[in-house]
């Protein structure tokens, strides 16, 4: 079954800048508030999965450069499936430990799953450089 629907290019570049800015946004949240961002994971119920993977105030600056890195590559669209991939293999760590690990409201949780969502479309699809695009 070959199923297609027609999705303007001009749709998929305004999805990808957008979001694009949150990572830009958090990014230099992490590079420029790193105490406060290790304050949050040192708070949070899940903090093992952090420490697991290391010194948090390394992998704060680590996340930041990546994110930073990461989300200009998106914003620009250069290699979109794979900088989709990356942001969202950051994603994924910081929602388990910070949003389920202080899970008092369910709106930060479901904001992660929306841009992983997001992420996902560019990370499922493959777009060539055209008007419309068929997926």
């Amino acid at each position: 079954m070959n199923s297609q629907i027609l999705v303007s290019r001009r749709s998929i570049q305004l999805l990808r800048v957008m979001l694009s800015g949150i990572f830009l946004v958090a990014s230099l949240h992490h590079l420029f508030n790193i105490k406060k961002t290790v304050n949050r994971i040192d708070q949070a119920s899940f903090k093992g999965l952090a420490y697991f993977f290391g010194n948090p105030e390394l992998l704060v600056i680590l996340s930041g450069v990546v994110m930073l890195i990461a989300g200009f590559a998106l914003l620009i669209g250069f290699k979109t499936r794979w900088t989709a991939i990356i942001l969202l293999a950051v994603l994924i760590p910081i929602t388990l430990t910070v949003q389920v690990g202080q899970i008092t409201t369910l709106g930060p949780l479901f904001k992660n799953i929306a841009i992983a969502g997001g992420l996902l479309f560019f990370i499922l699809n493959d777009f060539k450089d055209q008007q419309t695009t068929k997926i």
